[in-house]
């Protein structure tokens, strides 16, 4: 039987919380993590409604993309439908983990999903993050390097974007004079040893720190082990908001517009006027993006679909860049299908479901 905290796990592999803006609110909102699963409901948004739906189809576990508590709950008296939800969750046992941001910046995320709908290709992060990468360096006898390396890559260091197993190293010689209360494994208490050493250089995401510094400590041969950390301030090309990729072949514009409508499903786009010459270079933001529009630009995109423009945000595209506005909702909805599969592929034991419900509250008069 799996635990609610069993599927945290798993989704904060692929999303880890680290990656979440400072002002958002993504982990888990309501409920006990230590709990059977008994189902799970997967939504874009959580309302009285989905938690209602999620107690009909015996799920007790809602995964959303949205929290249901953004800014701080001071009371509890269903005054309004946030407090009104939470009330309904806590009263049917219904705990409710949002992955919001964190999921809007990796590469498997939010952005693929939409990139993936309108068949985008060779696609990356428009926005890297900085300042979300750490490097370790130790100090190994030459004889134990190949074993101290291996466990560090197994435990996810050494990967730079397409390629594993990254590391740097150099051979010197270490010194060092054991104490009478060392219990040395290498040399003699009392006396000078020189050893033939490798400095090893690994990189790795900051939030798996701990981890790296676990596993060193276990496999490392000494007992005291010589290693220092390195915040880095590099890019993480892995990581970070936007994305931009290709379409496999030119478009106008009229087509482009017509493919973007029926593959997303959409029953509106607010454009600006469409760029000269043919479409192939698209970057795209579920949500609201526009403030990833000049690096939109920068990119050299043709197309940049988003969602949440005003008005005079329009003008900002400038004859540069055709602004595609398809909706909040619109554009992040495919989600809950990108969460299905990856849980799915992951745990068979509960039920998986994707909400019925269209959470989605702006409405159109055609």
């Amino acid at each position: 039987m799996q635990k609610i905290k069993d599927i945290l796990t798993s989704l904060e592999s692929l999303a880890p919380p680290s990656y979440q803006e400072n002002y958002d609110n993504a982990g888990l909102i309501v409920g006990d993590k230590h709990a059977i699963v008994t189902g799970v409901l997967i939504t874009l948004d959580v309302t009285e409604a989905v938690v209602q739906e999620a107690v009909s189809k015996k799920c007790n576990l809602i995964i959303a993309h949205h929290p249901i508590v953004f800014k701080g709950l001071k009371k509890l008296t269903g005054s309004n439908y946030v407090e009104r939800t939470v009330l309904a969750a806590i009263k049917n046992d219904v705990a409710i983990y949002a992955i919001h941001t964190n999921l809007d910046h990796v590469l498997k995320g939010v952005n693929s999903k939409i990139a993936e709908k309108i068949g985008l290709k060779n696609i990356k992060i428009l926005a890297p993050k900085k300042n979300i990468l750490q490097k370790l360096v130790t100090f190994v006898p030459t004889e134990n390097s190949e074993s101290v390396l291996e466990a560090l890559f197994n435990a996810g260091a050494g990967e730079i974007g397409a390629y594993k197993n990254c590391s740097f190293s150099t051979t010197g010689t270490g010194t060092f004079l054991p104490g009478e209360a060392a219990n040395p494994a290498v040399g003699t208490i009392g006396k000078r040893e020189d050893v033939r050493e490798n400095r090893l250089e690994v990189i790795f995401p900051s939030h798996l720190g701990r981890k790296i510094l676990t596993v060193l400590k276990a496999v490392h041969p000494y007992e005291e082990v010589a290693y220092y950390l390195q915040e880095l301030e590099n890019e993480n090309q892995e990581v970070g908001a936007g994305m931009v990729g290709e379409l496999e072949h030119d478009m106008q514009h009229e087509d482009f517009l017509q493919l973007l409508r029926s593959n997303m499903q959409l029953r509106v786009i607010r454009h600006t006027a469409p760029v000269t010459g043919p479409i192939r270079r698209v970057a795209v933001c579920g949500g609201a993006g526009s403030f990833l529009l000049p690096l939109a630009i920068g990119s050299g995109a043709d197309v940049f679909i988003t969602a949440d423009y005003k008005y005079h945000e329009f003008f900002d595209a400038d004859q540069q860049i055709m602004i595609c506005d398809i909706g909040h909702y619109e554009s992040e909805v495919f989600t809950k299908d990108l969460l299905y599969d990856y849980l799915s592929g992951i745990f068979s034991n509960f039920a998986l479901c994707l909400s019925e419900i269209n959470t989605n509250p702006v409405h159109y008069f055609l």
